[in-house]
């Protein structure tokens, strides 16, 4: 198995004081980590990014959206794991980097993914994967130096954008409704103690675009088996060709489900918040620094605060976000 250990290039440093965060630390990144998915048309790979000190490090498996891979969302991975958190990133099946034409446009790589039969049943297939990675956290261990004895495999968190969301959300308890209306298996995971929600899709059935109807029939979700602690984040200009409805349609999953107690809504982001997947990258319409450095640091203290209910980091992200007289944002609780 080739491995490929580099520091990383992106690490975050802001005053415990401003925000309640430990000054961020190096990081190692090894890719490609290779893992056993029995049945899989490839080899399924992981990115492992971890903090190269620290003890008991809580865990996060990040569900890339649709055509990215283990390389992307380097900006919000780099700092994860900068501030302390182990980072696992797999590349699923919908990648473009599998893809014969891995510079195709995100509308050619769509028609090349519809056209293909398989297509069906990777949201699946991505469920599967990050439960592949969960079965196999030795693995992960050892392929990383340095790592192994150091993860907490009580503390661990699931994180997803745009498709990815999809998956994360299935993985907490959200259930695909049928074409006879009867539900899906349940899918969720246990081992997953709390979720993020990055521009989750929302209601299904007359809410979808002719377009979701016919090719993405997954998207017909029901949320009210999402029990997990689950935040949720959205653009309020992310209008989307999967939806009859404007952006409110991506915080359904938090008006619909019982697990999502928290709501972000940035202002002015559209689907990709500002460029989370990737230092300028083509894909992102609205590319805001400052946008980013928001959701870094609002999942960074979500997760911390969910994860360690002693831990006041939410309180003061929030309490910040609102005393700052240029807010990126909102945040709603229930």
């Amino acid at each position: 198995m080739e491995q490929t250990a580099l520091n990383s290039l992106e690490t975050s440093t802001l005053r415990k004081s401003e925000d309640g965060r430990s000054t961020s630390t190096p990081v190692i990144s090894v890719s490609p980590v290779v893992l056993s998915a029995p049945g899989r048309r490839v080899a399924l790979e992981v990115r492992v990014s971890a903090p190269v000190t620290g003890s008991q490090l809580p865990i996060i498996v990040f569900a890339h959206g649709f055509g990215s891979s283990m390389d992307g969302y380097a900006p919000l991975a780099s700092f994860w794991a900068a501030n302390g958190f182990v980072v696992i990133q797999p590349t699923f099946l919908d990648s473009k980097t599998l893809s014969p034409n891995p510079s195709a446009k995100h509308s050619e790589a769509l028609a090349t993914y519809l056209a293909d039969p398989a297509s069906a049943s990777i949201w699946r297939v991505r469920v599967e994967d990050m439960k592949h990675i969960l079965d196999q956290l030795d693995v992960i261990e050892t392929a990383v130096p340095g790592l192994t004895g150091r993860l907490d495999r009580d503390r661990i968190a699931a994180v997803g954008h745009s498709f990815g969301a999809h998956t994360v959300s299935m993985l907490l308890g959200s259930r695909v409704i049928g074409a006879d209306g009867s539900l899906d298996g349940d899918m969720s995971d246990p081992r997953i103690k709390v979720g993020v929600l990055l521009c989750a899709s929302g209601r299904g059935g007359e809410d979808l675009s002719p377009f979701a109807a016919e090719h993405l029939s997954y998207l017909n979700q029901n949320y009210a088996g999402l029990t997990t602690s689950t935040l949720v984040v959205a653009g309020d200009q992310d209008y989307s060709q999967l939806t009859v409805r404007g952006p409110e349609w991506f915080t359904d999953a938090y008006t619909l489900s019982p697990g999502a107690n928290w709501l972000v809504t940035l202002f002015g982001a559209e689907h990709m918040l500002g460029g989370i997947s990737g230092y300028q990258v083509t894909e992102t319409t609205d590319e805001n620094p400052d946008r980013v450095a928001a959701v870094q640091q609002l999942t960074w203290a979500y997760l911390r605060s969910a994860l360690y209910s002693e831990d006041p980091a939410w309180t003061v992200a929030c309490e910040a976000l609102q005393n700052n007289s240029n807010p990126q944002g909102r945040v709603d609780g229930k």
